[in-house]
């Protein structure tokens, strides 16, 4: 497949269904647009997730637990959204199950990603990815899950092993070497202006946090290695929220920056590979020549 597709190939490692468009849905309709294979890999159903449309409530974990299933649409219609047509999930649909929080009765279960064998899951079912789409640049999130959900880490963790196998020789397919992965991140200081605007809003955790540094997660401004102006696709970034009406409820803080202007930037740390520019990098595909 690999010698049939685009020379730039972006492969991206979330964790739920909605995910991909709160944390990179700029940068997948960007390269998307721009003629790039971007590839999602989605790790969970995201089936513990909180219904936001009381019409669906009967969905729930606690309930008729077919919230997951439910939630495979809204992924394919966000995707759609973002013009990604490359997505699958880790092992198949369902191969692992929403861990939930941490010290939860879910994050317990046999079946939970929190549970998996990292090495494992990334050899049978990341590495084949890997060696399948050659994508010179992985994003996922970094070591914390950006904000310390268990599928978050463990998605961390499967993605970086899955680079590291990837480029080793044994299993199927040629070994590849990713050039570049990216972590997910926000600016401690523009997260913190965000929460500002909307400090009345009742979905707003930190409405009482005084100061960035305050903030229990956020990345510091000078760690930030790569900014991507999405202005273009902002609309197509909301289309793929409103895509995940049962979790992102139309009247959400998200929903008020992005359509304000406030997220038509998405920031990522280097973790693998060289910056391809001085200063902050505006292309996460500069300096490998492609």
């Amino acid at each position: 497949m690999s010698e049939q597709l685009p020379a730039r190939r972006l492969l991206l490692v979330h964790a739920h269904p909605d995910d991909e468009v709160s944390g990179s849905g700029l940068a997948m309709a960007k390269y998307a647009a721009e003629g790039a294979h971007v590839t999602l890999v989605t790790c969970t159903l995201g089936e513990e997730g909180e219904v936001r449309v009381p019409a669906l409530a009967q969905l729930a974990a606690d309930q008729a637990d077919q919230l997951g299933g439910y939630r495979i649409g809204e992924l394919a219609a966000s995707c759609a959204a973002l013009g990604v047509t490359d997505h699958r999930f880790l092992g198949g649909a369902g191969r692992f199950r929403d861990s939930g929080m941490m010290d939860t009765p879910p994050n317990k279960n046999p079946r939970a990603f929190w549970q998996a064998d990292v090495d494992q899951a990334a050899a049978d079912h990341l590495v084949p990815v890997i060696r399948e789409i050659r994508p010179q640049v992985v994003i996922t999130y970094d070591e914390n899950g950006f904000y310390g959900h268990p599928d978050h880490i463990q998605a961390h963790r499967v993605a970086m092993r899955g680079v590291e196998l990837a480029a080793k020789d044994g299993g199927e397919g040629e070994p590849w070497q990713v050039s570049k992965v990216y972590w997910t991140a926000v600016p401690k200081r523009q997260m913190f202006e965000s929460f500002r605007q909307f400090r009345d809003s009742a979905d707003n955790p930190f409405k009482d946090v005084q100061k960035p540094e305050d903030l229990p997660f956020g990345t510091p401004d000078e760690q930030i290695a790569a900014a991507i102006d999405g202005t273009a696709y902002v609309p197509a970034k909301l289309a793929g929220m409103r895509a995940h009406a049962s979790q992102i409820s139309p009247d959400d803080w998200l929903f008020k920056i992005s359509e304000m202007g406030g997220a038509a930037t998405e920031f990522y740390t280097l973790a693998v590979g060289e910056r391809g520019s001085d200063g902050r990098e505006t292309d996460l595909f500069a300096g490998l020549g492609v």
